[in-house]
Protein backbone atom coordinates (compact mmCIF):
# COMPACT_ATOMS: atom_id res chain seq x y z
CA UNK A 1 0.00 0.00 0.00
CA UNK A 2 2.78 2.41 1.16
CA UNK A 3 5.63 1.20 -1.28
CA UNK A 4 7.83 0.30 1.06
CA UNK A 5 9.12 -3.51 1.48
CA UNK A 6 10.76 -5.09 3.94
CA UNK A 7 13.58 -7.76 3.77
CA UNK A 8 12.89 -10.95 5.25
CA UNK A 9 15.50 -11.34 7.77
CA UNK A 10 13.76 -8.13 9.39
CA UNK A 11 10.84 -10.23 10.08
CA UNK A 12 12.91 -13.19 11.51
CA UNK A 13 15.15 -10.69 13.91
CA UNK A 14 12.04 -9.24 15.51
CA UNK A 15 10.79 -12.80 16.24
CA UNK A 16 14.01 -14.91 17.59
CA UNK A 17 13.30 -18.53 17.34
CA UNK A 18 12.81 -19.59 20.89
CA UNK A 19 13.68 -23.08 20.38
CA UNK A 20 12.01 -26.38 20.52
CA UNK A 21 10.48 -27.71 23.54
CA UNK A 22 11.67 -30.43 24.72
CA UNK A 23 10.89 -30.67 28.08
CA UNK A 24 7.29 -29.93 29.53
CA UNK A 25 6.35 -28.14 32.95
CA UNK A 26 5.47 -31.43 34.77
CA UNK A 27 8.94 -32.87 33.79
CA UNK A 28 10.43 -29.71 35.05
CA UNK A 29 8.99 -29.86 38.24
CA UNK A 30 9.08 -33.24 39.39
CA UNK A 31 13.00 -32.83 38.68
CA UNK A 32 13.51 -29.55 40.84
CA UNK A 33 11.71 -30.60 43.72
CA UNK A 34 13.02 -34.17 43.88
CA UNK A 35 16.55 -32.60 43.61
CA UNK A 36 15.77 -29.96 46.34
CA UNK A 37 14.00 -32.70 48.29
CA UNK A 38 17.22 -34.80 48.29
CA UNK A 39 19.83 -31.92 48.80
CA UNK A 40 17.96 -31.01 52.04
CA UNK A 41 17.15 -34.23 53.32
CA UNK A 42 20.82 -35.46 52.53
CA UNK A 43 22.45 -32.24 54.41
CA UNK A 44 20.11 -32.57 57.31
CA UNK A 45 20.82 -36.35 57.54
CA UNK A 46 23.06 -36.38 60.34
CA UNK A 47 21.87 -33.59 62.78
CA UNK A 48 19.07 -34.74 65.31
CA UNK A 49 17.71 -30.93 65.73
CA UNK A 50 16.88 -31.20 62.05
CA UNK A 51 15.23 -34.46 62.04
CA UNK A 52 11.40 -33.32 61.18
CA UNK A 53 12.73 -31.27 58.31
CA UNK A 54 14.72 -34.49 57.00
CA UNK A 55 12.11 -36.58 57.34
CA UNK A 56 9.59 -34.12 55.59
CA UNK A 57 11.63 -34.53 52.47
CA UNK A 58 12.30 -38.10 53.11
CA UNK A 59 8.85 -38.09 52.76
CA UNK A 60 8.50 -36.00 50.07
CA UNK A 61 10.58 -37.85 47.83
CA UNK A 62 8.61 -41.18 48.49
CA UNK A 63 5.71 -39.00 47.12
CA UNK A 64 7.47 -37.75 44.04
CA UNK A 65 8.52 -41.10 42.98
CA UNK A 66 4.84 -42.53 43.60
CA UNK A 67 3.53 -39.36 41.36
CA UNK A 68 6.45 -40.27 38.55
CA UNK A 69 5.29 -43.67 38.05
CA UNK A 70 2.09 -43.01 37.59
CA UNK A 71 2.13 -40.00 35.38
CA UNK A 72 4.71 -42.96 33.69
CA UNK A 73 1.92 -45.25 32.99
CA UNK A 74 -0.83 -42.79 32.36
CA UNK A 75 0.30 -39.57 31.35
CA UNK A 76 1.95 -38.15 27.53
CA UNK A 77 3.91 -40.21 24.89
CA UNK A 78 6.75 -38.66 25.55
CA UNK A 79 6.85 -38.82 29.89
CA UNK A 80 6.11 -42.68 29.50
CA UNK A 81 8.24 -44.82 31.82
CA UNK A 82 8.35 -47.40 28.39
CA UNK A 83 9.74 -44.33 26.64
CA UNK A 84 12.72 -44.55 29.06
CA UNK A 85 12.70 -48.34 28.92
CA UNK A 86 13.19 -48.02 24.89
CA UNK A 87 16.51 -45.29 25.48
CA UNK A 88 17.89 -48.06 27.76
CA UNK A 89 17.13 -50.84 25.34
CA UNK A 90 20.08 -49.47 22.80
CA UNK A 91 22.91 -50.74 25.08
CA UNK A 92 23.17 -53.89 23.18
CA UNK A 93 23.24 -52.03 19.86
CA UNK A 94 25.73 -49.50 21.28
CA UNK A 95 27.95 -52.52 23.10
CA UNK A 96 27.59 -54.15 19.03
CA UNK A 97 29.09 -50.98 17.44
CA UNK A 98 31.58 -51.04 20.25
CA UNK A 99 33.22 -54.27 19.55
CA UNK A 100 33.19 -53.31 15.95
CA UNK A 101 35.01 -50.22 16.64
CA UNK A 102 32.10 -47.91 16.29
CA UNK A 103 32.21 -46.31 19.79
CA UNK A 104 29.21 -44.12 19.30
CA UNK A 105 30.14 -41.59 21.56
CA UNK A 106 26.65 -39.44 21.31
CA UNK A 107 24.58 -42.68 21.53
CA UNK A 108 26.76 -43.56 25.10
CA UNK A 109 25.99 -39.86 26.25
CA UNK A 110 22.33 -40.66 25.60
CA UNK A 111 22.88 -43.94 27.32
CA UNK A 112 24.52 -42.85 30.32
CA UNK A 113 21.94 -40.42 31.05
CA UNK A 114 18.98 -42.40 30.90
CA UNK A 115 20.91 -45.13 32.99
CA UNK A 116 21.24 -41.78 35.84
CA UNK A 117 17.57 -41.47 35.50
CA UNK A 118 16.76 -45.13 36.04
CA UNK A 119 18.91 -45.31 38.75
CA UNK A 120 17.59 -42.13 40.91
CA UNK A 121 14.20 -43.60 40.02
CA UNK A 122 14.73 -47.44 41.24
CA UNK A 123 17.39 -45.94 44.33
CA UNK A 124 14.69 -43.32 45.78
CA UNK A 125 12.05 -45.72 46.87
CA UNK A 126 14.38 -47.83 48.98
CA UNK A 127 16.03 -44.60 50.49
CA UNK A 128 13.12 -43.23 51.37
CA UNK A 129 11.23 -46.60 52.79
CA UNK A 130 14.62 -47.28 54.49
CA UNK A 131 14.43 -43.93 55.88
CA UNK A 132 10.56 -44.01 57.35
CA UNK A 133 11.42 -47.94 58.89
CA UNK A 134 14.31 -46.04 60.84
CA UNK A 135 11.81 -43.83 61.43
CA UNK A 136 9.40 -45.68 63.02
CA UNK A 137 12.28 -47.78 64.88
CA UNK A 138 10.87 -50.90 63.44
CA UNK A 139 14.12 -52.57 62.94
CA UNK A 140 17.46 -52.32 64.61
CA UNK A 141 20.53 -50.25 63.64
CA UNK A 142 21.29 -52.19 60.65
CA UNK A 143 18.17 -50.55 59.36
CA UNK A 144 19.88 -47.20 59.65
CA UNK A 145 22.62 -48.24 58.30
CA UNK A 146 21.26 -49.84 55.02
CA UNK A 147 19.47 -46.15 54.48
CA UNK A 148 22.62 -45.06 55.05
CA UNK A 149 24.55 -46.65 52.31
CA UNK A 150 21.31 -46.32 50.14
CA UNK A 151 21.22 -42.66 50.54
CA UNK A 152 25.26 -42.55 49.64
CA UNK A 153 24.79 -44.39 46.63
CA UNK A 154 22.12 -42.40 45.36
CA UNK A 155 24.56 -38.95 45.90
CA UNK A 156 26.99 -40.57 43.42
CA UNK A 157 24.41 -41.28 41.12
CA UNK A 158 23.53 -37.93 41.33
CA UNK A 159 27.30 -36.47 41.34
CA UNK A 160 27.71 -38.68 37.65
CA UNK A 161 24.65 -37.06 36.88
CA UNK A 162 25.64 -33.74 37.51
CA UNK A 163 29.15 -34.34 36.10
CA UNK A 164 28.22 -35.81 33.03
CA UNK A 165 25.58 -32.73 32.47
CA UNK A 166 28.49 -30.40 32.99
CA UNK A 167 30.66 -32.75 30.61
CA UNK A 168 27.98 -32.28 27.87
CA UNK A 169 27.56 -29.33 28.06
CA UNK A 170 31.61 -28.11 27.95
CA UNK A 171 31.69 -30.39 24.84
CA UNK A 172 28.65 -29.01 23.18
CA UNK A 173 29.16 -25.56 24.16
CA UNK A 174 25.64 -24.57 24.97
CA UNK A 175 24.10 -25.00 28.33
CA UNK A 176 22.55 -28.37 28.79
CA UNK A 177 20.68 -27.07 31.94
CA UNK A 178 18.44 -24.69 30.06
CA UNK A 179 15.82 -27.09 29.00
CA UNK A 180 15.38 -28.03 32.47
CA UNK A 181 14.83 -25.02 33.39
CA UNK A 182 12.87 -22.96 30.33
CA UNK A 183 11.67 -26.68 28.77
CA UNK A 184 12.82 -25.49 25.47
CA UNK A 185 16.28 -26.64 23.70
CA UNK A 186 18.09 -24.13 21.27
CA UNK A 187 18.02 -25.31 17.59
CA UNK A 188 15.35 -25.39 14.58
CA UNK A 189 12.60 -28.05 14.24
CA UNK A 190 9.65 -29.50 15.42
CA UNK A 191 9.02 -29.89 19.33
CA UNK A 192 9.45 -33.19 21.14
CA UNK A 193 6.94 -31.96 23.68
CA UNK A 194 3.27 -31.00 22.12
CA UNK A 195 1.69 -29.42 25.45
CA UNK A 196 3.44 -27.83 28.82
CA UNK A 197 0.65 -29.68 30.88
CA UNK A 198 0.77 -26.69 32.98
CA UNK A 199 -2.35 -27.28 35.25
CA UNK A 200 -1.01 -31.31 36.39
CA UNK A 201 2.83 -29.21 37.15
CA UNK A 202 0.63 -26.60 39.32
CA UNK A 203 -1.29 -29.01 40.74
CA UNK A 204 1.78 -30.94 41.87
CA UNK A 205 3.91 -28.00 42.67
CA UNK A 206 0.55 -26.48 45.19
CA UNK A 207 0.16 -30.46 46.29
CA UNK A 208 4.14 -30.35 47.55
CA UNK A 209 4.08 -27.10 48.86
CA UNK A 210 0.70 -28.15 50.82
CA UNK A 211 2.29 -30.70 52.82
CA UNK A 212 5.16 -29.18 53.75
CA UNK A 213 2.82 -26.01 55.44
CA UNK A 214 0.64 -29.33 56.86
CA UNK A 215 4.30 -31.02 58.48
CA UNK A 216 5.07 -27.12 59.71
CA UNK A 217 2.39 -26.34 61.39
CA UNK A 218 2.04 -30.21 62.68
CA UNK A 219 5.24 -30.26 63.96
CA UNK A 220 5.48 -28.55 67.48
CA UNK A 221 8.79 -26.89 66.80
CA UNK A 222 8.38 -26.62 63.55
CA UNK A 223 10.31 -27.94 60.93
CA UNK A 224 13.70 -25.60 61.03
CA UNK A 225 14.95 -25.10 64.66
CA UNK A 226 14.65 -21.38 64.94
CA UNK A 227 17.16 -20.77 68.17
CA UNK A 228 14.81 -19.95 70.94
CA UNK A 229 11.54 -21.52 69.57
CA UNK A 230 13.81 -24.68 69.60
CA UNK A 231 14.94 -23.94 73.26
CA UNK A 232 11.34 -23.04 74.42
CA UNK A 233 9.87 -26.58 73.63
CA UNK A 234 13.26 -28.73 73.52
CA UNK A 235 13.38 -32.37 74.34
CA UNK A 236 12.08 -31.51 78.39
CA UNK A 237 9.22 -30.18 77.25
CA UNK A 238 8.67 -33.13 74.81
CA UNK A 239 7.84 -30.99 72.11
CA UNK A 240 11.19 -30.97 70.05
CA UNK A 241 11.12 -34.35 70.79
CA UNK A 242 8.11 -35.14 68.36
CA UNK A 243 8.47 -34.71 64.06
CA UNK A 244 6.03 -34.75 61.55
CA UNK A 245 2.44 -35.60 62.36
CA UNK A 246 3.77 -35.47 66.43
CA UNK A 247 5.46 -39.04 66.43
CA UNK A 248 7.83 -38.84 69.18
CA UNK A 249 11.12 -40.39 67.45
CA UNK A 250 14.03 -37.95 67.98
CA UNK A 251 12.80 -38.21 71.71
CA UNK A 252 13.61 -42.02 71.76
CA UNK A 253 16.72 -41.33 69.93
CA UNK A 254 17.53 -38.71 72.24
CA UNK A 255 16.75 -41.21 75.19
CA UNK A 256 18.87 -43.43 74.23
CA UNK A 257 21.46 -40.97 73.99
CA UNK A 258 21.65 -40.45 77.17
CA UNK A 259 21.44 -43.83 78.36
CA UNK A 260 24.74 -44.42 76.15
Amino acid sequence: MNGFTFPAHAATAASPNPGRLTVDAVTRVFHWLLALSFVGAYATADAERWRALHVTLGYTMAGLIVFRVVWGLVGPRHARLSALWRRLQGIGPWITGLRAGVPGVRHAQILLLALGVACLLALTGPVALSGWITWNEWTGEWMEEVHEVLGNTLLVVVLVHVGLIALLTAQRGRGQVMPMLTGRAPGKGPDLVKSQNGLVAALLLAAVLAFWVWQWRDSPSGLVPLGSRATASGPSSGAAARGPGGTRRAGKRQSHDDED
